[in-house]
């Protein structure tokens, strides 16, 4: 049986010492910002890219370079290695296209090669904590197929709760009216998003205030976990340059489920492009999203 490597991509917000330590294979996404494209050799650092944002800059994003991809999986392939590669929703961006299309061209060249692709349906740390999750069955002995195998199984059980300081960003992509955006902001409402079956980011409630926004991002959280409300294993913070809040919101997770470790990361750029500077996710396991 051929050995086999975990793969993601840069949305994952996995922490650098993690992908070090574990050997994961990085596919970045892109991001632009006056005409300079950032994601292979040239980056900004998280505090470099939400201070931009911050001075008025809009960065555009792009999805995962079908050469890099194809690249990337070759050299794998060249030592032997199978593939399984977890990827950032499908319905958020074009990314997971690229890799199954750039994976379904490898394998009919290279015949004993398999790459699985596994949509995770997901962003951020929730995507993150699909990998964390292979890693750990990986270690465990587990086969590349036992483990793609459990992922689609337990897909809908990886869950994210969002929240975000300035609605601008959320209306400028999309995800809500302009309306909804200028009267929110006058009121100092803050709303509470989640990921949905179909992988896209949806209202779910709303609040008025950051603090009780955190609150109830994580009392909903409690909540939603059922069964995985005992077990100890993860939740995870990813935030957009607002480290404060996120310790607040860790401290409020640590008093409720004090047996949880917490993993507290930045929102990669081409998500907080989106998302704006302020934002906070928390992801977990739950019964359902």
């Amino acid at each position: 049986m051929r050995d086999f490597v975990i793969t993601a991509d840069s949305n994952s917000d996995l922490l650098e010492k993690y992908i070090k330590e574990k050997n994961i294979g990085i596919i970045p996404h892109y991001y632009d910002i006056d005409g300079v494209t950032y994601g292979d050799e040239i980056n900004l650092t998280p505090k470099e890219f939400y201070d931009k944002m911050r001075g008025g800059k809009m960065p555009t994003t792009m999805a995962s370079n079908p050469e890099v991809i194809r690249e990337t999986f070759q050299n794998y392939i060249d030592k032997g290695l199978d593939i399984l590669h977890i990827s950032f929703s499908s319905a958020l961006s074009g990314g997971c296209s690229n890799v199954m299309a750039g994976a379904r061209d490898l394998c009919e060249e290279n015949p004993d090669a398999k790459i699985i692709v596994v949509d995770t349906l997901n962003a951020s740390l929730g995507e993150g904590m699909f990998v964390m999750k292979a890693v750990m069955m990986k270690e465990e002995g587990k086969t590349i197929d036992e483990i793609a195998s459990w992922l689609e199984d337990h897909k809908m059980e990886f869950c994210v709760r969002f929240t975000v300081d300035d609605l601008n960003h959320l209306q400028r992509g999309g995800r809500i009216s302009k309306t909804t955006a200028l009267i929110g902001s006058i009121m100092n409402v803050k709303p509470l998003l989640y990921i949905n079956e179909e992988g896209q980011l949806v209202p779910l409630a709303s609040s008025r205030g950051r603090k009780k926004s955190l609150v109830t991002i994580c009392n909903n959280m409690i909540e939603s976990m059922g069964k995985y409300k005992d077990e100890e294993d993860y939740v995870c913070i990813a935030h957009g340059d607002a480290i404060d809040d996120a310790n607040y919101l860790a401290k409020l997770v640590k008093d409720a489920l004090p047996h949880k470790q917490i993993i507290i990361n930045t929102i990669s750029p081409s998500i907080g492009s989106h998302s704006g500077p302020g934002a906070i996710g928390l992801c977990f396991m739950g019964e359902k999203r």
